[in-house]
Parts: structure tokens; sequence; C-alpha cells
């Protein structure tokens, strides 16, 4: 039936495919992985230039490359985006300003009028969110008294007690354990130039508030507990503060890798390099040198621009190229993609990281993200290297089949509370910490989420492992309460809702299909509903704001992709009309690849925190159309082979 809806296909997917393939062959590094830059917004380079400002080490980086990059990133309105399309983001925009102010720029200089104009127009810098604050409070651009505090003695509070610093989440705990010693000090360090912002304060800055904002309601109990902190700060009488410093200090030493990197991620990099500031560190002290090294191995370098990412993804794209490469059609012994196997073996983590705290009677086996990071190994990258592993035949398989084992032990054990699976952390869902004025970001927890807890399920079904019969029906009774009434699921880590309802119904066709028939096809049919007149999908990262958004957006290649995974998973159950609608989605993937195989794509389509924070992986884009059309080829070899 499908050649009534789009003739060509089966003459043109081999030939996207061999494209694809090509292209994503041509990118492996000689070591084995793949890897591509991972986008966010200017703050992160702003921040990392303020570090080096604060350090004195501003010559050891390229300035005018810096500037260049800042200036390329302004938008007409004058402001700066955090992520593309959004019409300008408050916060990002105060420190691009700021950045722009610290490598020299006047205030007169016409890109600066133009950003002060926008900044002044959303609120200026008092509506700003507690980070940026925070780091205007490090040169005196803004009052250490309208931020929260962080009492040194959390530092000393019992693991299992009501509260600790590991019912944070792990790259809230890397990034705040370093701020209690800066928090303590409240340090004003002499930056050249010497900078004021004064002009950024919509009412004056002689009307200034420094005063932490109220809801007037019950959780204004935190801000009087704050100004309660900051009396006993005042007056001295902060118990247990040394201790609980040196808790902090002796916590971020042990958790420096051999690289230099912390946790993996630039907050928690760059926080730590200034408690070491704070705490007098020599700058050529090892510990901090390695810190700068690691900081500068996310820089990115080119002709006009120097940027820094926030993390990076090397096991991510790797397991996912390879993924994509042999659902493809290249062959499980390939030499490139047993490249790219034996690279991830060798990444697996046996160490015991921060997840331990929580999960006692577990062994290590999972992997990371990114190249160093043995603290924190996450569910999520995980599963998909263990789904990578099980499409290919490596020369020792004993090893690789050991490797997945091990690993599967380590994510049942990470099973939570509820049934689901977080990315990184066992039950670590005290939502009350969302609330506190310093968790204005929303990201303080690492509860449960739907699409970690379809990948664990699709990893299980797909490679037929052995996972207890209570853990996968707690599971999928987790996915099925989270199913919205339209349908669909959240995606927490991509977006968003396409995100999330792909990846259950890949998980749910594999593990469920029979019991969960009614929640697939609710779920296949909203994709249904939202495909573009043009033949794809798309959502906009507003969608986790305004839900009335949820899967709209212009069509990009990687969401395109996600629904024809969820749907090709979902077919059995849609009959001619998913057919139809699987089709004109393939061709619009097949009309918009590039002659040199790939696909582009401006908009962001990664979540770091909903509503706060976005990215866009360079990758998506080209490995997961190549998936999606390889799933495709084979229901076309299938159709044909059954007419024959």
């Amino acid at each position: 039936m499908q050649t009534e809806y789009q003739p060509n296909l089966s003459e043109q997917v081999p030939k996207t495919i061999s494209a694809s393939q090509d292209y994503l062959l041509s990118m492996q590094y000689p070591d084995g992985y793949w890897w591509a830059e991972l986008e966010s917004n200017v703050t992160i380079t702003v921040e990392v230039l303020l570090l080096h400002k604060i350090w004195g080490t501003d010559s050891e980086i390229p300035l005018p490359k810096i500037e260049s990059y800042l200036r390329s990133q302004q938008r007409d309105h004058g402001g700066w985006e955090l992520f593309y399309g959004d019409g300008g983001d408050l916060s990002t925009s105060v420190e691009a300003y700021m950045g722009l102010r610290l490598l020299g720029v006047p205030a007169e200089d016409p890109a600066l009028l133009k950003a002060k104009k926008f900044i002044l127009q959303q609120g200026g810098i008092s509506k700003t969110r507690i980070f940026t604050k925070f780091h205007l409070a490090l040169i005196g651009c803004y009052d250490w008294n309208g931020l929260p505090s962080i009492p040194s003695w959390i530092m000393l509070l019992p693991d299992d007690g009501l509260f600790s610093i590991y019912d944070l989440s792990s790259w809230a705990r890397g990034s705040t354990v370093p701020l209690i010693i800066v928090f303590d000090q409240k340090p004003l360090f002499a930056v050249n130039p010497i900078i004021g912002l004064n002009e950024l304060y919509t009412e004056g800055v002689n009307s200034v508030k420094y005063e932490l904002p109220r809801s007037d309601d019950w959780t204004d109990l935190f801000v009087n507990l704050d100004d309660a902190f900051k009396i006993a700060e005042n007056l001295n009488l902060v118990p247990f503060r040394h201790e609980g410093l040196k808790a902090a200090e002796k916590w971020i030493l042990e958790r420096q890798e051999v690289s230099g990197d912390w946790g993996g991620i630039i907050p928690a990099m760059l926080n730590s390099m200034l408690a070491l500031r704070c705490l007098n560190y020599d700058v050529n002290d090892p510990v901090v040198q390695r810190g700068f090294k690691a900081i500068a191995n996310f820089a990115i370098e080119e002709e006009n621009s120097y940027r820094i990412q926030p993390c990076i993804s090397p096991v991510w794209d790797t397991a996912w190229c390879v993924k994509a490469l042999v659902e493809s059609g290249v062959k499980a012994n390939h030499p490139t993609v047993q490249k790219g196997g034996e690279w991830l073996l060798d990444q697996q983590i046996f160490a015991y990281g921060d997840w331990r705290v929580k999960n006692k009677g577990s062994h290590p086996g999972g992997w990371a993200f990114e190249f160093d990071n043995s603290f924190y190994p996450d569910v999520d990258d995980s599963a998909v290297v263990v789904m990578a592993l099980n499409d290919i035949k490596l020369a020792n398989e004993d090893l690789k089949q050991r490797a997945i084992a091990r690993c599967l032990n380590w994510i049942t054990s990470m099973q939570c509370r509820g049934g689901g699976w977080a990315a990184f952390d066992l039950n670590n869902d005290q939502h009350w910490l969302n609330l506190l004025p310093y968790s204005d970001l929303k990201a303080t927890i690492d509860p449960n989420t739907a699409d970690v807890t379809a990948r664990v399920l699709e990893m299980v079904g797909q490679c037929h492992l052995p996972m207890r019969y209570k853990r996968v029906q707690s599971a999928i009774a987790y996915l099925i309460e989270e199913q919205e009434a339209d349908g669909s699921w959240f995606g927490r880590w991509g977006v968003n809702y396409i995100y999330g309802t792909s990846g259950t119904l890949s998980a749910l066709s594999q593990i469920a299909p029979e019991t969960c028939e009614q929640n697939i096809v609710r779920g296949a049919k909203w994709l249904l509903s939202c495909q573009n007149q043009d033949g794809g999908w798309g959502e906009t990262c507003q969608s986790y704001d305004h839900p009335h958004l949820k899967g709209k957006g212009d069509s990009t290649a990687s969401q395109t992709a996600w629904a024809l995974i969820g749907l090709l998973a979902s077919l059995n159950y849609l009959g001619n009309e998913g057919l139809r609608a699987i089709s004109v989605g393939v061709q619009y993937l097949v009309s918009t690849q590039n002659s040199d195989g790939t696909w582009n794509e401006d908009y962001f389509t990664g979540t770091g925190f909903p509503k706060h924070f976005y990215l866009k992986y360079h990758m998506y884009q080209q490995y997961f159309p190549l998936l999606a059309l390889g799933r495709y080829q084979k229901l076309l070899q299938h159709n044909q082979h059954s007419h024959n």
C-alpha cells in the first residue's frame, strides 16, 4: 500500500541513508568516538571570561574572539537568546552585556546601547535570575544582600537525615558545594577593567531593594529563614561554620577528576574554581592548573570566535552513532562500529560515585555522558550504550556481555520509588527544595522521568535482558500514570512532548505491546495530530512554559525523526493512516537532506533545565534521522518480502 503514498521512497530512502552513513563514518575520531558541539547560550562563555578576570589569567584566552562571538550572538531586538528564536532573554542579555564591558567595550557602544534598551524594557538587573545576580555580585555590580545564604553547616548533615547535600541533584550538588565557600566569604574581586552596571537598573541604582522576592504564600517561610541565616552571619553566630567550610573544601578536592573536571559540567567547574580562589589557592597550584585545563577543553575556537560548551557529549554521541549506523544497514562487525564499540567499552565506570550514598548495596557499571566524569554515570547514557553494544559484534563478545550484565545490575539498582528511573540518582525527589529562593531554576532535584524510564524499558525489551517481572511492571505502571490526557508524555531531557512520547512508545511497543495497546494508540494518535503541513514535526522550547504549544513548532530533522521512531514502533495499531503519515514524514527527511548527507537545524531540541536552560546537540540532526530512516527501510523491505 505504501507505493500509493510515496512512489519514489523505495529508491530515495537507500540513497539518503547511504549519504548519511558516509557523513557519519567520516566524522569518527581516530580513537573511535564521535563528538560534536553541544551549544547553549552566551552565559557560559561570559562566566568563563569572568573567572579568568577574577584569577588574573585572562591573557591566556583570546579576548578579541570572545568579543566577536558575543557580538555575533546579539539579535536585532538588542538582546541575547536562551535558545534560538526565543525573542531574547533578560538574564542572558545582562550577562552578555557584562561580558562585553569586561572586554573593554564602552557603555556608549551602539551594540550596548541597543542591549541596554532591551534590558531595561525587560525589568533590568533586579528581575534577573539568582545566578546572574551572583556573578554580578562577585565584581560589585550587585549587592550580596539580595542573594540567599547557604549556611556551611549543611555539609555536616547526616546522609540519612531529613536533608543532606545528597538530596540535591548531582548537577546542583556539584555546583552548590563550592558555592557554600563563596557565599560564606561574599567576595568582591577587583577586575581589570573595573566596571559598573548602574545603567541597567530600571528603577535606578539608588532605589534597588536588595532582597529576595516574596510570593505572599507559605513559601515565604523560606525567605524568613534566609533572613534569620543572614542575621546569624552578621553576628558571627553560624554554628559549625569552619567545620562546614573545611568539609566543603575536602569534598571539592576529592571530586576533581585527574583531568581537572568537576562533574563534567561547566557550572560545577567554574564554581569550584571560584571556591579555590576564595580559599587563596595559588594560581600555579596543580589543582587550579588542572581546573583551567579542563575548562579549556570545553572551548571551541575558530577564526573569529571563542566559545565554551556547558558540557561535552562523546559517550552519548558515540552510542547513538553506532546504533544509527547499524540499524540503517552497516554490518554489525564493520570495523568503524567495532572501533566505536571498543571505545565505549573502555569508558565503562567501575568507580563508586555519589549515587552510592543512597544506593549502598549495588556495584558500579554505568556510563557517563562525557570523557571524564567517574562520580556521575547516568542511567540514560548507560541504557543507550547497552543497546548500541548489543547491536554490534566485537572481537571479545564475552567481555561485551559481561559489561552489559554489569550495567544492567547497576541500572536495576537505580530504580526509584514510584517505579521510574531518574538520570543520576536514586530517590532524589524532595520537591520542596525547588521552592527555596536559591532554586529559581527549579532544577534542584532529579526525580523519575518518563523519558529515562522509557529508555530503560526499551533497553530491556530490545536486548532481551533479564529484569525482574515486578520491577518491569512497576516501571510500566509509572509510564501509564505519566501519560497526559491527550495521549502524550512529557520530555524532560529533549524538547519536549514529541521526545517524551516517542521514547515511551518505543518502550511500550517493545515491553508491553498488548497490555498497553490503548496507551500506545493514544500516544501515536497524538503524534499524528501534530504533524506539520510540510510533513515534518517540530516543537518549540516554549512548550515547557505554555502547554498549548506542545507539539507545535517549525519542523526540524531531529524532532521529525523522533516522531517517526515513535510512529514506526506503533504502526501495528495505526493502519493506513499511520503509514501515510510516516511516508510523508520520511519524504520530509529525504527532501531536506543536504548534498553532503547532513541535515540543517537551527532550533534547540535538547533540554538542560525545562524553562531555564536549553541545548542544541549538533549531531541530533544527523544520527536521529538516520536511525528513523533505517527503521523505515526495514519496513519497506518487510513489505516487499511479504508481497513477494
